[in-house]
């Protein structure tokens, strides 16, 4: 025992099944300085906006949107042309502003900017009723990012409320609600919205005259209810999958021997641990509603006139593709961005929220 010194280094004896020390080199001072710096406190919403800002692709769709949302919200303001107004130059129709390409100016336009009035000019031309296309593009995006937010907030809201009831109740409830979701599935969405319509033009009418609804036409709100009946299926299968998962995790088991309802159990335990699967699954539901709206409103199932869509627009511009093919373009190019856009950031979120996913 005298000749032990706490710097030197033991020697391995045979047969021992302890470490051989003389292996290891002593950590440098450089690298004690590392594990004294303790890791940033933060929380798991902090840590995924982190992870979710190194995505390039996801900053990018951002970005995008978030010029888009400016350009609706400011166009309207700056602009002085209405979505269904002719244009009118000192008062009077002008007939040859009609198909005008971007940047030009009719006759009378041209006329009146040389006698010094200010014009404003028609950023994508006119369409063949003399209307600002721009303006219809714009207010096209706007009904189309509406769409696909109110569908989303309307998938979102009842496949929680179903799943969660099934998931958590399980047995013979589970089972029943599990075979409501398989027959609606089967149900066609572009054949519900048809009869859905026709229904609401015979029940409500000319009720909806004078009122908001008037502008969007019974085929909007058909489109509304198909979301509202249909879409919401798959949003109730991931919850009820998520929720069969946790459900029986010891905190889960703790809080009901503690005398939790099921309502709190749900919204205190349950679900904060699965909102980020949630959350990402409403994300990438609004490119799919926004989509589903501009291919309704392509075959004319969609707003009803004047009102604009994206979809609608590129239906009126597909008998001129070989003349104004720019009429094309613009919503073409609006619906693919807005879609991309939205792809690309509900991956991203995926990649930043998804613990499974995280290396």
């Amino acid at each position: 025992m005298s000749d032990y010194h706490p710097d030197q280094i033991p020697q391995k004896k045979p047969f021992s099944l302890q470490l051989d020390v003389s292996k290891f080199e002593p950590a440098t001072a450089a690298e004690k300085e590392q594990h004294d710096i303790m890791r940033e406190s933060t929380t798991f919403f902090k840590d995924g906006m982190r992870r979710l800002f190194k995505n390039p692709l996801a900053v990018l769709s951002i970005v995008i949107l978030v010029l888009l949302i400016i350009t609706i919200v400011v166009a309207p303001m700056v602009v002085p042309y209405g979505y269904s107004e002719v244009i009118r130059v000192n008062g009077q129709r002008d007939r040859s502003v009609t198909n005008l390409r971007p940047f030009t100016y009719s006759q009378l336009e041209q006329q009146a900017i040389d006698e010094g009035q200010q014009v404003f000019p028609h950023i994508f031309g006119t369409d063949e009723l003399g209307r600002d296309y721009f303006i219809r593009v714009v207010f096209g995006a706007r009904v189309s990012l509406a769409v696909g937010f109110f569908a989303s907030m309307i998938v979102l809201v009842i496949g929680l409320l179903y799943g969660s009831i099934s998931g958590y109740v399980g047995g013979k409830t589970d089972i029943a609600m599990m075979r409501i979701v398989d027959v609606i599935y089967s149900l066609p969405d572009t054949l519900m919205v048809i009869m859905l319509s026709v229904v609401l033009d015979q029940v409500l009418g000319d009720s909806l005259k004078g009122t908001i609804l008037a502008s969007i036409g019974n085929n909007m709100l058909s489109l509304f209810v198909v979301f509202g009946v249909l879409y919401w299926v798959g949003m109730a299968r991931l919850v009820r999958g998520q929720i069969l998962s946790i459900k029986n995790n010891e905190y889960v088991l703790a809080a009901r021997a503690l005398g939790a309802g099921a309502g709190r159990i749900i919204r205190k335990h349950i679900l904060p641990n699965c909102m980020s699967v949630i959350f990402i699954s409403a994300a990438l539901q609004i490119p799919s509603a926004i989509f589903t709206e501009s291919f309704l409103s392509f075959i004319g199932l969609g707003v009803q006139a004047p009102m604009p869509s994206l979809g609608s627009l590129a239906n009126l511009a597909r008998g001129g593709m070989q003349v104004y093919p720019y009429k094309m373009l613009f919503p073409a190019l609006g619906i693919c961005l807005i879609v991309l856009s939205f792809n690309l950031l509900g991956d991203g979120l995926r990649d930043a929220f998804d613990p499974k996913l995280r290396r």
